[in-house]
């Protein structure tokens, strides 16, 4: 059976939109299934039956429109993607990858041995990144501080959570960083991490039920500026340190999350040293089956 994509939409005339997507086109089922929030906490403890329910609600859906039609810039006057979320926090695993602890160390003042530490402990560690307003979508700007020297983007496996803390599906993520502030002191992670526009998702979330094994695809990246490539790289989700259930319990263990989250994984491509974006810069960041995040840069 083929899968679903569930996403969010602009349409001029209606404003936003919930649609899912299904070979190309994307079925507007606001009328019928409401916004993501309401699917997520309807499919709590019967996520598979939700799946079925959305599938049905899309094939009698009465608006159809062809996916192309939402790649543009948004705009007021223009279909466009919006990103996945409406309601849900953002929280964030860090250095699950071995190229993510070597990385920390190596922009660490202090030799990063805390980051050495934080990758085998028994507590994966684990931060609050954006609310879901504060979130840009496929198209959209994403932002570098103005006052940071090194800022890179992060791609990542995004997983969406339902109220009770099932892995419902997945989609793209990027967790814009600024790596010299981070990077002068682990204690100023919120501020490299936190702050308008650094944040992406997108463009829709693939239904796919995870319990313990992390579906086996490839991450890639691609930056381009002023039309020319300038960094690209790529890596696997096996390769992710801990399993999926391990950081979804930490998450959970003293939290609940009425409309459910999304919890980014950690990334596994990191640029070199030498690198940091610029205005104008290009992202994209490509996940097989979920299709690409892309978006520019703008200064904060």
């Amino acid at each position: 059976m083929k899968s679903l994509a569930l996403l969010r939409f602009f349409m001029p005339t209606t404003g936003i939109r919930t649609g899912v997507l299904m070979e190309g086109v994307v079925h507007d089922v606001t009328p019928t299934v409401g916004p993501p929030a309401a699917w997520l906490q309807a499919s709590a403890g019967r996520v598979a039956a939700a799946i079925d329910e959305l599938r049905a609600a899309a094939e009698k859906a009465a608006y159809r429109l062809p996916v192309n039609d939402l790649e543009q810039p948004p705009a007021t006057d223009c279909l466009h993607w919006l990103p996945p979320v409406d309601s849900q926090d953002i929280w964030a695993a860090g250095v699950t990858y071995a190229r993510s602890r070597i990385a920390r160390q190596e922009e660490a003042v202090d030799g990063g041995d805390v980051y050495a530490r934080v990758y085998s402990a028994t507590r994966p560690e684990l931060f609050f990144k954006a609310q879901a307003p504060w979130v840009v979508g496929k198209h959209d700007a994403v932002g570098i501080r103005r006052d940071a020297t090194w800022n890179v983007p992060e791609p990542e496996l995004a997983l969406v959570l339902n109220p009770a803390l099932e892995v419902v599906g997945y989609t793209i993520g990027n967790d814009m960083s600024s790596r010299d502030i981070e990077g002068e002191n682990p204690l100023y992670l919120p501020q490299a991490k936190i702050y308008r526009r650094s944040c992406a998702l997108g463009p829709a979330i693939v239904l796919e039920p995870l319990e313990e094994a992390w579906p086996q695809i490839a991450i890639h990246i691609r930056i381009e500026r002023q039309g020319s490539e300038v960094f690209s790289g790529s890596s696997h989700s096996e390769r992710i340190h801990r399993r999926a259930a391990e950081l979804v319990e930490h998450l959970g263990r003293c939290l609940d999350f009425a409309t459910g989250a999304v919890l980014l994984t950690g990334t596994g491509i990191v640029p070199p040293d030498s690198f940091t974006l610029a205005e104008g810069d290009r992202i994209t960041i490509a996940i097989d089956g979920v299709g690409e995040l892309v978006n520019h840069v703008i200064v904060i």
